[in-house]
């Protein structure tokens, strides 16, 4: 039951197309083809894969999403950062001893393990985990990606082979071996980069990258830079790609499995991340669980096209919007103009500079460092720019993959941190109006006399339930002699798990024995429930546990004219 709405996605989106829109469509089709070329060629070589795997890449997923995919406006295919998780986890899988697959044959089983988890968080709606990875966290752990792309491409533009890996071993590596520059190499990589920022800064309606591709592409054919020694991309096979299921023979199940979870969060979140991003331009609610979808039935069309994971693409996807593309038609035309150039341009882009990739890609790396959203949760909030640090760290001190897993730990502790120490306060009333506040914030409240009511906000569980009880005890140390009544505030208390159960049981006992009784209010139905089974309502007495405040306060006042 759940596909079978996702099935039909194509055809509702065709719900209501005007012909007028068919040439706004196909304008944008071709956009987003010239302007995906270069990374599609460029992209691969980020994850040692041969170009021709990004040109798939940018073929079979396209055509997939729109089919099945929810938006008529997103564009999905190779995303720098996914590579440079695809890079890492394809070097762990070839450094496991015994493997003996391709290289492009494991990067198509890894999209599709992709597509599977895709599908199957699908089905058990699984969209949630799209939020699982905090904006700031992402927003490190991509500049962290970046900077490793960036040292990635030392070789690219000096003709060089570098060795080492991390961030400050290629760097000395390179001044230990200045003498082997290949100077030319260097010179044309860094005119591109030139291009590319001087195109970015007037805002050329010809993208920087397309500039480059058929700048670089002409001097090489005037010039013939193969000849003089600076490398070109080579042969592209110019057929289409062929329909194939690769073989999980000589690979290790488990490190392919790892890895694809790897790139199945980060390419997901990343992909939330640029679909979101679009919701104002496009007033299109992203729905997360469909989203799981299209990304599923896109990674799977790359795996059995002889590509590598994809996600959603934001510069396709701007260019899609800026054009004016009103439907997926969009999709399958820019899918048919790289089918075309698959087919008759193959010849003229293997003479193509790897110099001017490299441009490409280290432009692409700066524009992942997002410094205005770091300035922003600066000023924000410390502790989220202190995560965003470590996980920006993790991918250039430990490697891209265990970048990811810091990341994650990152996100965890700080779920953690944030919910460890839960709010809370002593409230009272202020004569004349109805209510109770916080003492320490409203001025003019004061206590009732008797009577403590206390607020705690947020969950009570089992890594929390002792810097609670110590905070309680502190509290009923402090309360006058005369107090009679405790009564928590359970309003802003979402979950209880068995440990603070027992927490609650023990302040009961501890109240008593200074002569307090125990209240509970406004307490949520599942709350309420696991109070129940454990027994504390019971001893505390149904009638201590209130509907409301209110509730509490009245009962408390009638109690005190009966006593007297």
């Amino acid at each position: 039951m759940h596909f079978a709405r996702p099935r039909l996605a194509f055809l509702a989106g065709l719900e209501g197309y005007q012909r007028a829109w068919l040439g706004n469509d196909i304008s944008a089709g071709l956009a987003i083809a010239a302007v995906g070329l270069p990374s599609a060629i460029a992209y691969p070589a980020i994850a040692a894969l041969p170009p021709q795997t990004g040109l798939y890449a940018s073929i079979t997923p396209l055509i997939a999403y729109a089919l099945f995919g929810p938006s008529r406006q997103l564009i999905v295919g190779p995303d720098a950062a996914t590579m440079t998780v695809l890079a890492a986890v394809l070097t762990s899988i070839f450094a496991v001893p015994g493997t003996s697959a391709d290289r492009v044959s494991v990067a198509a089983l890894l999209a599709l393990a992709v597509g599977a988890m895709c599908l199957g968080a699908r089905v058990v709606r699984l969209g949630v985990l799209a939020n699982f990875l905090s904006r700031p966290i992402l927003t490190g752990f991509f500049a962290g990606i970046s900077l490793s792309i960036l040292i990635g491409q030392i070789g690219r533009f000096t003709g060089m082979k570098i060795e080492s890996d991390g961030l400050v071993a290629p760097i000395l590596e390179l001044v230990r071996n200045a003498g082997s520059i290949h100077w030319p190499s260097l010179f044309l990589a860094l005119g591109c980069f030139a291009v590319l920022q001087i195109a970015r800064a007037a805002h050329s309606r010809i993208p920087g990258p397309i500039l480059v591709v058929v700048l670089a592409t002409l001097l090489s054919a005037i010039f013939n830079f193969e000849a003089r020694g600076i490398a070109v991309v080579g042969d592209i096979p110019s057929g289409l790609p062929p329909l194939t299921l690769p073989s999980i023979t000589g690979v290790n199940f488990q490190s392919l499995l790892l890895g694809s979870a790897a790139i199945f969060l980060v390419g997901f979140g990343s992909g939330i991340i640029a679909a979101r991003s679009f919701e104002a331009k496009t007033g299109r609610k992203v729905d997360a669980n469909r989203e799981l979808t299209g990304f599923g039935a896109a990674n799977l069309a790359a795996g059995l096209f002889g590509a590598f994971p994809v996600t959603a693409s934001d510069s396709r996807t701007a260019v899609n919007i800026l054009v004016g593309g009103r439907s997926q038609i969009a999709s399958l035309v820019a899918a048919a103009a790289l089918m075309a150039t698959l087919l008759f341009l193959g010849s003229v882009l293997r003479i193509l500079p790897i110099p001017a990739l490299g441009a490409i890609l280290a432009a692409t790396a700066l524009s992942l460092i997002d410094v205005g959203a770091l300035k922003q949760t600066w000023r924000v909030s410390r502790i989220e720019f202190v995560f965003a640090l470590v996980a920006m760290w993790g991918p250039i001190g430990l490697g891209v993959l265990n970048g990811v897993i810091i990341a994650i730990v990152a996100t965890l502790v700080y779920l953690l941190q944030k919910s460890m120490y839960p709010h809370d306060a002593l409230l009272g009333r202020i004569p004349g109006r109805d209510g109770f506040y916080k003492l320490h914030r409203v001025p003019g409240a004061s206590p009732v006399a008797g009577l403590a009511v206390y607020v705690i906000q947020g969950s009570l569980l089992f890594y929390n339930t002792d810097y609670v009880q110590q905070r309680l005890l502190k509290v009923a140390d402090s309360l006058p002699p005369d107090t009679r009544w405790f009564v928590i505030d359970a309003s802003a208390i979402p979950h209880i798990d068995s440990t603070a159960t027992i927490m609650l049981d023990e302040l009961d006992a501890d109240l008593q024995k200074r002569g307090i009784a125990l209240g509970l209010a406004e307490l949520h139905s599942d709350a309420r429930a696991m109070l129940d089974r454990a027994g504390v309502i019971d001893k505390i007495g149904p009638a201590m546990v209130f509907e409301s405040i209110a509730d509490a306060f009245n009962a408390f006042n009638a109690a005190d004219s009966a006593a007297h």
